[in-house]
């Protein structure tokens, strides 16, 4: 008697071969949306609307949406910040000056997952609103007065960074051949 050829009709091998045939399709359709960004984007700006629109019209869980804020605020940092930390690393570091050899800007969270887990958290979120538990009462304006101070503070201390190691997370236009810039006509310049 076999023993391994009935344990293919289980119902644990039925649950993980669909399992994985599920996780198959969600791979392949988020696959199949990485070139689109701005259609993701878009359709992220949807999922956020009906999420704000489900908190105001509902009057409450402005303690998810404080959360929701703080995550948001840590994927931004990641996505504004390098790979390496040039203020840690000893190993090779962002050009400084126009002598130095150039390295494009490696983000520490790529945009494909910023995306992503802004798009999921929103979604997460967006399904917590339908449980009471999640519905803490608290006065709304000293968490937004808080949030705010603490995005102003943790821009202020990014954006120091990148004054410091003089790096722009952002490309404007594509190179051409000759070393312009082909949207405004102008040569890269790191001083």
């Amino acid at each position: 008697m076999d023993v391994g050829a009935g344990d293919d009709h289980s119902p644990e091998a039925v649950i993980s071969r669909w399992k994985f045939a599920v996780s198959q399709q969600y791979q392949h359709m988020l696959d199949k949306t990485t070139p689109h960004v701005l259609r993701r984007w878009i359709g992220c700006l949807v999922v956020a609307a009906v999420y704000v629109l489900r908190v105001y019209l509902v009057q409450g869980f402005y303690i998810v949406s404080y959360a929701l804020g703080i995550y948001i605020l840590n994927l931004l940092i990641g996505f504004l910040s390098p790979q390496v930390d040039p203020e840690i690393s000893d190993g090779p570091t962002l050009p400084t000056r126009g002598s130095d050899e150039f390295r494009p800007f490696v983000r520490r969270l790529p945009e494909f997952k910023f995306w992503y887990s802004i798009t999921k958290a929103f979604c997460i979120a967006f399904v917590m609103t339908f449980f009471s538990a999640f519905d803490v009462p608290v006065f709304w304006p000293i968490l937004l007065f808080y949030w705010v101070v603490l995005f102003t503070l943790t821009m202020r201390r990014q954006i120091s960074h990148m004054i410091k190691y003089k790096y722009v997370p952002f490309s404007f236009g594509k190179l051409r051949y000759d070393g312009k810039r082909a949207a405004e006509g102008t040569s890269p310049t790191m001083d």
